[in-house]
């Protein structure tokens, strides 16, 4: 099952690491069989405020989306993009098929 590793990034002051981070992290990505399905694309805010951009990563499986972030060459540029920016990094797993909306809810005790 999918997993996403989602970084919703607030500000980025996008100068020379933050390119470079751009530039090398396709590569970190590849050996895990990561791909972006968003990246900064347009926002329609519907509700709330909303600032910044969303980035969202698919992985085959929460445990390649871990080892990819924990992995030496995503940590040697890891830094380039948490030091010149302001955001939350997670990661999620996919619902399994079919989901519906009341399978999260827990019985009282």
């Amino acid at each position: 099952m999918s997993a996403f590793a989602i970084a919703h990034l607030r500000s980025v002051d996008f100068g020379a690491d933050v390119v470079e981070y751009l530039e090398r992290i396709d590569a970190t990505l590849a050996p895990f069989d990561g791909r972006f399905v968003v990246h900064g694309s347009e926002k329609t805010v519907l509700e709330g405020d909303w600032v910044g951009d969303l980035v969202i990563i698919e992985f085959p499986s929460r445990g390649q989306a871990l080892e990819w972030y924990h992995s030496p060459a995503y940590q040697d540029i890891v830094g380039l993009r948490t030091e010149n920016s302001d955001g939350t990094a997670i990661v999620v797993d996919e619902v399994a098929h079919p989901h519906r909306a009341t399978d999260v809810i827990v019985p009282a005790s």
